[in-house]
């Protein structure tokens, strides 16, 4: 019998899934003690695996539930702006939260590794928030005790009911909801540890960098910029041609798929889907390509 937290994270997608929706897929599958829940008004997924569901539902079907759910009136123009009330998923999604330990919300510009690797049920008996980047919540990936005081913690954001409901985005996940935990995340490690003993939020919160997102603004794990260039994922395994035997949680490519990518041809990137499932491949700037590493 398998006694690990049990964890689901809550993903509202709306519009279109991306060409490299399949390989986010295959990287859920090897991790089958884990649940994904999308809602969603996007085409049915092909070769879903058994702990990815999804919920259809439009994207004003779903506001509406925040509204219901939260008591306020959520109107935004673009589905851009859920990311603000992530911090409030547990609160909205309760219902569908019964019996799991852990809920979490993150990106789908992706791909997971072992995540049970790094979120070991020895790492995960303390804290209420895992956060893998070291000085603020890490929208990309962000674990959350399912526990009343987490679920309601979105509420201490100040004048939450207002920003939620402004359509600008405002990065609350990554900006107002991490000041909850970190007041000082600007200031040098130790102090800033130092004064987090005075600060419960903190004292049962964990932000450490996985070093998840290279090409960002966060230097890599000897401090260069000399970042790695390609990236191999097999069942259970992701790592880099840059740090050896080291596995890393999950790959965001962000940065390619926002600068590099724009260059390639969409019915390339889009035919580099057939592989997804054959076991292992590569990211670059180039894109997916097959092949063991």
């Amino acid at each position: 019998m398998n006694d690990s937290p049990r964890i689901c994270l809550l993903m509202p997608y709306f519009g279109q899934w991306p060409f490299w929706m399949a390989f986010f897929l295959e990287s859920c599958r090897h991790n089958p003690d884990i649940d994904w829940l999308f809602y969603s008004d996007c085409a049915p997924l092909e070769n879903c695996p058994a702990n990815v569901r999804v919920i259809p539902m439009g994207f004003p079907e779903y506001c509406q539930q925040v509204s219901r759910t939260l008591g306020i009136d959520f109107q935004p123009r673009q589905a851009y702006k859920l990311c603000d009330i992530r911090p409030a998923f547990g609160q909205i999604h309760a219902d569908e939260l019964q019996g799991y330990d852990f809920w979490g919300f993150g990106d789908i510009d992706l791909v997971y590794g072992n995540l049970r690797g790094y979120f070991t049920d020895a790492r995960l008996r303390d804290k209420d928030l895992y956060s893998t980047h070291a000085r603020r919540v890490s929208g990309h990936l962000c674990l959350i005790r399912n526990t009343e005081r987490m679920r309601t913690a979105f509420q201490r954001i100040p004048r939450w009911r207002e920003r939620f409901c402004d359509p600008q985005h405002q990065a609350l996940d990554e900006g107002a909801f991490t000041r909850l935990f970190l007041r000082h995340k600007n200031l040098p490690p130790r102090l800033q540890r130092w004064l987090g003993r005075f600060n419960p939020w903190y004292r049962r919160s964990e932000f450490v960098e996985a070093f998840s997102t290279p090409l960002g603004r966060i230097d890599w794990l000897d401090g260069s910029r000399n970042f790695p260039q390609r990236w191999f994922w097999a069942p259970g395994s992701l790592r880099n041609e840059r740090d050896g035997a080291r596995e890393f949680p999950y790959f965001h490519f962000i940065v390619w798929k926002r600068e590099a990518w724009d260059a390639l041809s969409p019915e390339a990137l889009a035919a580099s889907s057939v592989f997804a499932a054959s076991g292992a491949w590569s990211i670059s700037a180039q894109g997916f390509e097959q092949g063991p590493s």
